[in-house]
């Protein structure tokens, strides 16, 4: 049993149970998505592979290639024409994920004060954008040809912000504090 399932279980269910909710009706982390928009690949189709490649030491398994749905003439975009990448997460390389995420990536933000409050989407998920791929360890450098950005959402079972966000923090997100 990975050590973030044992915590949820011996930590953070009784801590919810504590206000008289059922057992069952405690939120919980049901994936985590990774999401990187590359618009630049319409381009370079390599930027594709070499994105791809990342995204896959990241999260531990092969990206989906996103495909636009329709033709923008402005953009230069046809249906079809792939604009990104997303590796959805579950189970065990969830949690791995997270602890990584959590322990390891985060600290190496520069000038990291915790993360925003505003990424909540009114059912207690929360999405957060990462500027550059490089905080992963497990990325060579030389494997990076340029800084791209990515997005991650973790998707709860929570019904508002204020138990998705109790959840994300009782797992150890650090979330910036109001002044």
């Amino acid at each position: 049993m990975h050590d973030l399932v044992k915590q949820y279980q011996e930590d953070i269910v009784p801590k919810f149970t504590a206000d008289g909710r059922n057992r069952m009706a405690v939120p919980r982390l049901t994936k985590i998505v990774i999401n990187c928009g590359l618009g630049e690949a319409l381009a370079d189709k390599k930027v594709l592979e070499k994105m791809g490649a990342q995204l896959a030491v990241i999260a531990g398994q092969k990206p989906q290639i996103m495909r636009s749905k329709r033709a923008i003439s402005s953009f230069k975009l046809r249906a079809g024409d792939a604009v990104g990448l997303r590796a959805t997460l579950r189970g065990t390389r969830m949690y791995d994920f997270l602890a990584k995420f959590i322990g390891i990536a985060l600290p190496r933000v520069r000038d990291f004060q915790g993360v925003s409050n505003g990424g909540f989407d009114g059912k207690g998920n929360y999405t957060m954008g990462i500027r550059d791929q490089s905080i992963f360890p497990e990325l060579d450098y030389s494997m990076i040809d340029k800084p791209r950005g990515f997005e991650i959402t973790f998707v709860t079972k929570a019904g508002n912000d204020e138990d998705g966000k109790k959840l994300l923090t009782l797992f150890g997100i650090p979330f910036e504090k109001k002044e």
